[in-house]
């Protein structure tokens, strides 16, 4: 089992749906730390406009650099929690991102691919250095 996966399970085991986002985003701080992870939590990016600083954006965390993961604590994951995750993707140029839910009966988990991601990155050093192959993000995820 991927390691990502392998900690939300055991969060998901231990915990019920009773509790507000934040107590389980420190339980998969801990699962990470474990797991020995890198990641970075609420991990702010800026956001650019013709290659102006306009704002920043917050994900939940960043996995070894490469993976976006969102925390969610609602009954039913709606188009706006969507919305916001795909976008983190697209802002901080990522290829994959992970939507998690512990508020619903069972946990939820929605893998997200950034479709521009190839495309909007092609030539940008930058990014390509940060780039993970599939058998790396698989085997985080």
């Amino acid at each position: 089992m991927a390691l990502l996966t392998e900690c939300l399970f055991f969060i998901g085991v231990r915990e019920c749906s009773a509790f507000q986002e934040v107590i389980y985003q420190r339980a998969m701080a801990i699962e990470m730390e474990d797991a020995e992870l890198k990641f970075s939590r609420e991990h702010e990016m800026p956001i650019y406009y013709k290659r102006q600083q306009i704002g920043t954006r917050r994900v939940d965390f960043l996995v070894e650099d490469v993976v976006s993961l969102e925390i969610k604590a609602v009954t039913l994951l709606e188009d706006v929690h969507l919305a916001q995750a795909k976008n983190y993707l697209e802002a901080y140029d990522l290829e994959v991102g992970l939507l998690i839910n512990f508020g619903a009966k069972s946990l939820q988990q929605k893998r997200l691919i950034n479709k521009k991601f190839k495309q909007a990155n092609q030539g940008n050093p930058e990014i390509k250095n940060r780039q993970a192959d599939e058998s790396n993000i698989n085997g985080i995820i």
